[in-house]
């Protein structure tokens, strides 16, 4: 069969054709009553409705994009200017945006994202890059554009950027340098963290599969396992910082927020995946130790999941964020719906203080710690698994209530802008390509049919793009 054509009948099954049953001292805002909004019931026509918005809001901030940033990485929606992350675009909101567009049915702007990707993307570029940002979003994307479309000029692109990247493994201990030149080779940045470390491999073993060059499956396998080795053997715990040439932890503070967050994820999903049991084996260990030392209780049995010195486990924080919400999302696909519901709550807990969730919060406290909001989708991200593992509609409930509040606070004339500030609700002048492969899908997802996507055949890398096996392989 043709690479091509194995790829389409991919993207078929994809898009349509699997359905499965599914600090300021500001007063809070006076969001909906809790327990309402909880116990609020939404039906099929009124989730159609939803979704719809969501599309609509979509091809807003699109359009916005397209009008004042078209070519580059990013819109800034105050200012409608244009924002690059290196001296040369990567397109960043492009690559990052297609899956979405595809999956929302938005063939005109799904086209000429693709277009703009395949004909101006260039890689042969004499700057340093970030290896863990463009892995995710856009090796991921890439990939998953590929998959969706079958357009071979993607899987060519994210082939030579997989190629560019691969320097970044050549340490002594395996674990990678977090930023390379695309054009030299040259690596830079010793000191990383588990989450740059440890989330490369559901990126680089899909595009090991797609290729057939086992290369990229064995150097971020390695990378995965060697971050792993280094955990306390006592907590299983693993740290904040390391030094990828001696292996060293640089900064012992154990958590699941940003910087660790994504090596949890990707301990489960490569296994999900790959089918790959060494993966298990380590999720299985780590996850205990994470319950253990990690997670905490407060109040009337609030669960939340705080900071704590990898090698005692002694608690250093009581600090939960917008970042520490995927935690439900990853919970319920492992199994634990138990606390996966009960961590999701204390998300929207954290929400429901000021109208939309902080960056940071003291959820013994409950005082806003670092009050912007960038956002962020790993609140909806949980809530979107919650409902298609558990059917309760709470989630769908709880979803309508983020959006509200999402769109009411962050919408602008040309698109959507980040908060500085939760308590005041000052926009901030950004909107990172995220919004699209994250945010907005998961909103997307949530409210619309179960057809939309198969959720049990697909994975989604750490920015949402959706992967899935049998991949195509070439002839």
């Amino acid at each position: 069969m043709k690479l091509r054509t194995l790829a389409c009948l991919i993207a078929a099954a994809l898009i349509a054709g699997c359905a499965q049953p599914a600090t300021d001292t500001a007063a809070p805002s006076t969001p909906a009553p809790a327990a309402a909004a909880s116990a609020a019931t939404i039906d099929e026509a009124e989730a159609a409705r939803l979704a719809e918005r969501v599309k609509q809001e979509t091809q807003h901030a699109w359009q916005g994009y397209k009008r004042y940033a078209w070519g580059r990485d990013a819109l800034k929606p105050l200012s409608k200017s244009a924002h690059d992350w290196y001296p040369h675009s990567l397109l960043m909101t492009p690559v990052d945006a297609l899956d979405t567009l595809l999956l929302m049915g938005l063939k005109t702007e799904a086209d000429e994202a693709r277009e703009l990707i395949a004909t101006q993307l260039d890689f042969d570029r004499d700057m340093y890059v970030q290896n863990f940002e463009v892995t995710i979003r856009l090796l991921g994307g890439l990939l998953s554009g590929y998959q969706m479309t079958g357009d071979e000029r993607l899987l060519k692109l994210a082939d030579e950027l997989g190629t560019r990247l691969l320097p970044v493994f050549d340490s002594p201990t395996g674990l990678p340098y977090t930023h390379v030149n695309l054009r030299t080779g040259k690596t830079r940045g010793k000191v990383s963290n588990p989450a740059e470390t440890g989330t490369l491999l559901i990126e680089f073993g899909m595009l090991s599969k797609l290729t057939g060059k086992p290369v990229y499956y064995d150097k971020a396998k390695r990378a995965l396992v060697e971050t792993y080795n280094r955990r306390d053997p006592k907590t299983g715990l693993v740290g904040s910082a390391i030094d990828v040439e001696s292996g060293r932890w640089t900064d012992t503070g154990a958590h699941i927020g940003g910087g660790i967050d994504s090596y949890y994820e990707y301990l489960y999903k490569c296994w999900r995946l790959f089918g790959d049991a060494e993966c298990k084996t380590m999720w299985d260990q780590s996850i205990v130790g994470v319950n253990r030392h990690l997670s905490d209780e407060v109040r009337d049995r609030e669960l939340w999941y705080g900071h704590a010195d990898m090698a005692t486990g002694q608690r250093t924080a009581t600090r939960y964020g917008a970042l520490d919400a995927f935690m439900p999302a990853l919970l319920a696909l492992g199994g634990d719906l138990d606390r996966a519901r009960r961590l999701q709550d204390s998300g929207a807990k954290m929400w429901r203080l000021h109208g939309i969730e902080p960056e940071s919060l003291d959820y013994a406290k409950l005082q806003v710690t670092s009050p912007g909001y960038a956002l962020r989708p790993e609140i909806v991200e949980s809530a979107y698994y919650l409902h298609v593992l558990t059917g309760d509609p709470k989630y769908r409930a709880m979803g309508r209530e983020f959006f509200e509040d999402f769109v009411r606070h962050c919408r602008t004339e040309a698109g959507y802008a980040a908060l500085k500030d939760v308590t005041s609700k000052q926009q901030d002048d950004s909107m990172e390509s995220f919004l699209f492969a994250e945010t907005f899908k998961y909103y997307y997802l949530l409210f619309a049919p179960a057809q939309t996507l198969d959720f049990k055949a697909v994975t989604f890398n750490t920015e949402a793009h959706p992967l899935r096996l049998p991949a195509a392989k070439p002839q």
